[in-house]
């Protein structure tokens, strides 16, 4: 993914990995476009609603296409994984849900064994971005 015109066909692709694998964790620098990149994932799942990154509820839930439901977390302001355990997030995991996840290197302990990492990073003038998708714990 080199700039906003690639975003959908980078969804497309994540939602083909995520019917194997509904857990997706998103890691990059501030303005890498995680946040971007979930709301096309959700548009394209047939959320109508709005999707914003819930940063300081934690966690947003969706609703998509045919009443799947899609859980997506922002661990970014965070101080411990306590807060993360106390809104059940470990249960969210486990229920074989979409959970998309920003920020998960705040709550490594907590992490499933099996997810797919979505590395971001973009370059310093914030016009290239790149994208590595890999699959962990299989």
């Amino acid at each position: 993914m080199s700039s906003l015109e690639d975003l959908p066909a980078a969804a497309s692709v994540l939602i083909e990995e995520a019917k194997s694998e509904p857990i997706i964790l998103f890691e990059g620098p501030m303005g890498a476009g995680k946040t971007t990149l979930i709301k096309e994932l959700c548009r394209q799942l047939g959320v109508q609603e709005n999707v914003s990154s819930p940063t300081f509820a934690l966690v947003n839930e969706y609703e998509g296409a045919a009443g799947k439901l899609i859980y997506h977390f922002d661990f970014y302001r965070i101080n411990d994984e306590r807060e993360a355990l106390d809104i059940g997030a470990p249960e969210y995991f486990e229920s074989g849900n979409l959970c998309l996840i920003e920020w998960p290197s705040m709550i490594p302990n907590l992490l499933p064994e099996r997810y797919l990492l979505v590395q971001l990073d973009v370059d310093d003038e914030g016009k290239e971005r790149r994208l590595e998708v890999r699959e962990v714990g299989r």
